[in-house]
């Protein structure tokens, strides 16, 4: 992780002992009672409280790994706070197993309605405890930070400060179904091996007590949005706490949308928006990001002066291209205001310096009317559709499929920092067709250049998902460089009817070098650096897509150019 300048002394420090108190119950409005640990200083002091709630079981030690900046010890917990480094410095960190997980009886729903209200009562309760200054803060990541976002929706009164910490906040888009594609690899490895064992924490439990919450059925089945998910995202006219939003490039398929869209779109007055890079826990658990958290809870919970609140609310890791290879810069809003936003058109008639590119991406539209065509059945040579094989999608191992698309030898750096947007008029010999449409960075080489991802495997540079029969906009929230899909019916394709579709590719952030080219990938199915974010797409034995560009239909990708301040 890059570093940057030393913060001043002005937050806490450490200097207290440490009081764990483990299974306490907490009461919910129902009548159940919740289990959960409570790290506090040794003092008769009141503390404010970091807490979080969910299915990860609070007793479930975590080793990590060897180089994570903070060391093993018998507190750590899986994408929670580190109660050896908050206590010390005047915090109590209270750990919560949700209704039917862990030590907590109950049927467990990962982010439902009732998840939530459970989370409410158990910060309204830390409030009334006579450890507790009464002013609590969210914090932690992933799971721990999706459940932010829905507790706050319902504004608890003693919610005074949030850090949701790479979390997604609208379930079907940002987490179950991306363009409306059901997002299957995660989704199922996530239930089956990271969830159904935790449950009620019996190993011994049988599969129908394991799944006695039917949760994949239910996301599949629900497989278009409505009032079952509408109880699953984010309100954002409700939050209106301080909100620390932390976010991850590499995150594209789970969590980064919901940062971004966090901060944008949360009501709060008072909101900062940070990008890493990088894994899914170093950057949360490094010195640099701990005191990030530390600066921004003393501040509010606390009523210290960090001067974090005077900084530059935008706080962004520039990658420049491979691991480690990035910067920090602060920005003054999202997306940038000096953005250049660019179209590059799709152009099949200029053929790119790779075999395996079909056309160029120019600076000025086609003139006339063009098409490519490419299969929609992306099957490989084995004849193994891509349901079966998309687990594999990791960085240089699939089959050639979809069509590519490169721009000219940049002549400078290039830095592309923002959301984009993919543009594109198709048609289809099948009733619907699914845009897989990934951005890759291309050395003078011919190489991929790739970044580390949240599971710490290669990824390219940005990712983006759309079903054609899910291209019905949401007007009231498009906006240009952001499409805002509805998602609540389908649109089917007319064979060879053309149609425009406006493809969501997720925030990004690179510096193209000079000599490098960008490359726009758009293919039926999973792509290069896919691993684990894979989907079950549309399985088509035959079939052919095309891609119209040029004349009164321009193709093209709208790319966020942010010159130097």
């Amino acid at each position: 992780m890059a570093k940057q300048s030393k913060t001043s002394d002005r937050v806490s420090q450490p200097r207290f002992e440490l009081v764990a108190e483990k299974d306490i119950e907490i009461p919910m409005r129902d009548g159940a009672r919740l289990k959960a640990d409570v790290f506090r200083p040794k003092s008769t002091e009141r503390f404010p409280v970091v807490i979080n709630l969910g299915s990860y079981q609070k007793d479930k030690l975590w080793i990590p790994p060897p180089d994570l900046e903070e060391a093993p010890n018998p507190y750590m917990n899986w994408e929670a706070v580190n109660p050896l480094w908050w206590v010390p410095r005047g915090y109590v960190a209270l750990r919560i197993d949700g209704r039917g997980s862990g030590k907590s009886p109950g049927r467990t729903d990962p982010w439902s309605p009732s998840e939530s209200r459970d989370f409410f009562d158990a910060i309204e309760w830390a409030a009334r405890q006579s450890w507790s200054n009464g002013r609590v803060g969210t914090n932690g990541i992933s799971y721990y930070a999706m459940t932010q976002w829905l507790v706050a929706s319902l504004r608890p009164p003693s919610l005074k400060a949030m850090i949701p910490w790479e979390g997604a906040a609208d379930m079907y888009r940002d987490f179950g179904y991306h363009g409306g594609i059901f997002s299957f690899g995660f989704a199922t490895n996530w239930w089956n091996n990271h969830m159904a064992h935790h449950l009620l924490g019996r190993p011994q439990a049988t599969a129908t007590d394991a799944f006695s919450t039917p949760w994949l059925w239910e996301y599949m089945r629900n497989n278009l949005d409505g009032e079952w998910w509408r109880g699953r995202r984010a309100i954002w006219e409700n939050i209106d706490v301080p909100l620390y939003s932390a976010g991850n490039w590499s995150g594209m398929g789970l969590h980064l949308r919901g940062n971004t869209e966090g901060y944008v779109r949360a009501a709060s007055k008072h909101k900062k928006l940070r990008i890493h890079a990088g894994t899914h826990y170093h950057p949360f658990y490094s010195e640099e990001g701990r005191t990030d958290q530390l600066r921004f809870f003393d501040h509010w919970l606390k009523g210290i002066d960090t001067g974090i609140m005077r900084e530059p609310p935008v706080k962004l890791l520039i990658r420049k291209g491979g691991h480690d290879n990035y910067e920090w810069r602060t920005e003054g809003e999202w997306p940038i205001r000096r953005t250049r936003w660019t179209k590059f058109f799709l152009d099949p008639g200029a053929r790119g310096h790779a075999s395996e590119v079909e056309g160029a991406l120019a600076i000025e539209a086609p003139r006339r009317a063009s098409s490519i065509s490419y299969s929609a059945s992306a099957m490989t040579k084995a004849a193994v559709a891509s349901a079966s094989w998309t687990s594999t999608a990791l960085a240089g191992n699939l089959p050639r499929m979809g069509v590519s698309f490169e721009s000219a030898v940049l002549t400078e750096d290039t830095e592309l920092t923002g959301p984009v947007v993919l543009v594109l008029w198709v048609s289809s010999t099948t009733e619907d067709m699914d845009v897989f449409a990934t951005i890759r960075n291309i050395a003078p080489s011919g190489e991929d250049v790739f970044e580390r991802g949240q599971q710490s495997q290669p990824v390219p540079v940005a990712k983006g998902w759309l079903r054609a029969s899910h291209r019905k906009l949401d007007p009231s929230l498009s906006l240009p460089h952001r499409p805002y899909h509805a998602h609540d019916d389908r649109q089917w394709l007319k064979a060879d009817e053309v149609v425009r579709i406006d493809v969501e590719i997720w925030p990004t952030c690179m510096v193209f070098k000079k000599g490098h080219r960008i490359r726009l990938d758009i293919q039926p199915r999973d792509g290069v650096g896919s691993f684990p974010y894979t989907h079950y797409g549309a399985d088509y034995n035959t079939g052919t897509n095309v891609i119209h560009t040029g004349g009164s239909r321009a193709s093209y990708i709208l790319l966020p150019i942010v010159p130097g301040k």
